[in-house]
C-alpha cells in the first residue's frame, strides 16, 4: 500500500513545473510526510494524556493542524472537498501562512533537542517548490491515507524511504552524497559494536544512515528496559549536517525509524575550531562518511592545526579531536588518504594519537555513481598504533547499480576481523616497518599477485625483441615461398 502511495506521489510531482528531479520529489514529499507524522504523533500523545487523566496541549495551533488545512473531514471520515483548499487558495495558504508560522518555532524553542526546534529548523530554509495548488492537493490526499501510528507502519515506511534514498543515490549527480550503501554501514556498525549508554556521533550525517543503522543495531542488541529506550531516544544519537535538503532527509529518516526528536543540528561542522572542544563535547562512538573531494576556504582551514583544503581530511581531524579517550570510530574516506603527500602530517597524527587497528579496502563501484576508491578506517583513541590489520575486499564481479555491495560480500571480513586473522585477502602491517617520513599506508596485499601487476621495463623490451625476431623470420619464410 505504502509503496504504491510513494509511486503516486512521484507521479503527481512529475507533472509539476516546480519539481524536476528525484531530489525535488523526496524533498517536497518529505516536508508533507513530516507534517502528517506530526499530526499522528500529537493524536497519539493526546490519547496517552487522556489515559493518564491529563490534558494534552497541542504543539501546532488549531488553524495549522493537518485536519484543518490539509485534510478537513466530513462526518463519514472522508475529505470534505467543500472545506478543503485547492488550487491558488491552497498554494497561497502554504506559502504565505503555513511556512512562516512553522519557521517561528525555531526561535521559540527552549532547546535544540526539542521537536519544536526541529519543526522550525526544517521549515526555516525549505520552501514549497510545488507550483500548482492542484498538484499539492493531489499529494496531500495521498499522504492523508498514510499512517505513522503503529511500529509496523513506521517500519514499512522507513524501508520504503530508504529505497527512495537509494534510488536518489543511483540517479547520479549530487544524489549519491546523501546515500552510503546500507550493507557497508551495517558492517561498520557491527565492527565498532556500540553499546547502550554510549553517545554516537556523525558530523557529516547526510541522510542519517549511520545513526539509524546504529539505532536498529542497539534496539536488537538485548532485551531493553524503559530506561534503555529513553536513553536511545534522547541521549545516544547526535549528528550535524550543513545542507538543507540532507538535513530534512536525515530528520525524516530518523523519525521514520522511530526516533521522535532527532538530535541533528543544521550547521557547518567544519566552522568549529577543534581546539575549543571540551570533554563535555566529546563522543564515545563516531560513525561517518565525510564528503568526497570537497574543498574548503582558508578561513575554514584556520580551525584546524593541520592545514589542508581537502574536506575529508579536515573532517578526520575533527573526528579524532572530538572522540573521547578510549572511544571508537569507523570512518569511510577516499583511499588517497593512505599515500597522498598532503595527508602525511594527518597520517602521523592518526597513528600517534589513535590505535588504527583495521583498514578495509573497498573495490571500485562500492558507491554507485561515484567513481572513487574508498577505504574504511577503524580506530580507538588514546594509544598509538603498533600493528594495522588490512583487509582487501576482492569480489568476483564488478559492483554497480545492478550489482550492488551486499552484507554477504563483507561476511568474511567481519568474521576474520574479530581475531585479525591473516588470509588470502588480509595481512598485518607493522608501523615500525613504515617509511617514517611519509607514513605511507598504501594497501598492497602481499598474498596476491595482481594479474595487472606492472612488469619490469627491461623484461618487456627483451620480450618485444624476441617477438620482432620471430616476426622477421615469418616474413622471410613467406618471401622465400613467393
Amino acid at each position: 500500500m505504502f509503496e504504491q502511495a510513494f509511486k503516486n506521489i512521484d507521479n503527481a510531482l512529475r507533472k509539476d513545473a516546480g519539481a524536476s528531479s528525484e531530489l525535488d520529489y523526496i524533498e517536497q514529499s518529505s516536508w508533507i510526510l513530516f507534517l502528517k507524522y506530526l499530526d499522528d504523533l500529537e493524536e497519539q500523545k493526546k490519547k496517552e494524556a487522556q489515559l493518564a487523566g491529563k490534558e494534552y496541549k497541542y504543539i501546532i495551533a488549531p488553524e495549522y493542524q493537518w485536519d484543518t488545512w490539509a485534510a478537513p473531514k466530513s462526518k463519514d471520515g472522508k475529505i470534505d472537498h467543500h472545506k478543503a483548499m485547492t488550487g491558488d487558495d491552497l498554494k497561497e495558504f502554504v506559502d504565505q501562512q503555513l511556512f512562516p508560522y512553522l519557521k517561528k518555532f525555531k526561535a521559540d524553542a527552549e532547546h535544540a533537542d526539542m521537536i519544536e526546534y526541529k519543526i522550525g529548523e526544517i521549515f526555516h530554509e525549505l520552501k514549497n517548490k510545488v507550483q500548482s495548488g492542484y498538484t499539492l492537493r493531489e499529494v496531500l490526499d495521498i499522504v492523508d491515507h498514510m499512517r505513522f501510528r503503529s511500529q509496523q507502519e513506521k517500519h514499512e515506511l522507513s524501508h520504503l524511504y530508504e529505497a527512495r534514498l537509494n534510488n536518489m543515490g543511483n540517479a547520479g549527480r549530487n544524489g549519491g552524497e546523501y546515500y552510503t550503501p546500507r550493507p557497508l554501514i551495517r558492517t561498520i556498525v557491527k565492527v565498532v559494536a556500540p553499546e547502550i549508554g554510549e553517545r554516537i556521533y556523525d558530523g557529516a550525517c547526510g541522510s542519517a544512515g549511520f545513526l539509524v543503522e546504529a539505532f536498529d543495531y542497539l534496539m536488537h542488541s538485548k532485551k531493553l528496559s524503559t530506561k534503555d529506550i529513553d536513553t536511545l531516544q534522547h541521549k545516544t544519537f547526535y549528528g550535524k549536517e550543513k545542507k538543507s535538503l540532507a538535513y530534512i532527509i536525515g530528520i525524516m529518516n530518523m523519525i521514520l525509524h522511530g526516533i521522535e526528536a532527532p538530535n541533528i543540528v543544521h550547521t557547518n561542522t567544519l566552522a568549529e575550531n577543534i581546539m575549543d572542544f571540551q570533554e563535555k563535547d566529546r563522543y564515545d562512538i563516531i560513525l561517518a562518511n565525510p564528503p568526497f573531494g570537497g574543498k574548503e576556504r582558508s578561513e575554514v582551514q584556520q580551525n584546524f592545526p593541520i592545514k589542508t583544503g581537502e574536506t575529508a581530511f579536515l573532517f578526520l581531524q575533527h573526528f579524532i579531536k572530538i572522540l573521547k579517550a578510549g572511544g571508537r570510530a569507523g570512518i569511510i574516506i577516499k583511499n588517497t588518504f593512505l599515500s597522498n603527500g598532503d595527508a602525511t602530517a594527518l597520517r602521523k597524527y592518526l597513528l600517534e594519537s589513535c590505535n588504527l587497528h583495521t583498514i578495509l579496502d573497498l573495490p571500485g563501484g562500492t558507491f554507485t555513481g561515484a567513481g572513487v576508491k574508498t577505504i574504511v578506517l577503524f580506530f580507538e583513541k588514546g594509544k598509538p598504533t603498533k600493528n594495522i590489520w588490512c583487509y582487501q575486499l576482492n569480489l568476483d564481479r564488478n559492483l554497480g547499480k545492478t550489482n550492488p555491495l551486499s552484507e554477504k560480500d563483507l561476511a568474511d571480513f567481519v568474521a576474520l576481523q574479530k581475531k585479525q586473522v591473516d588470509s588470502e585477502n588480509s595481512w598485518t602491517m607493522k608501523v615500525s616497518d613504515l617509511d617514517q617520513k611519509t607514513f605511507d599506508l598504501s594497501v598492497k596485499n602481499p598474498n596476491r599477485k595482481d594479474e595487472a601487476e606492472l612488469r619490469d621495463p627491461k623484461e618487456i623490451l627483451e620480450e618485444m625483441g624476441k617477438l620482432d625476431l620471430e616476426s622477421k623470420k615469418i616474413l622471410e619464410s613467406i618471401k622465400s615461398r613467393i
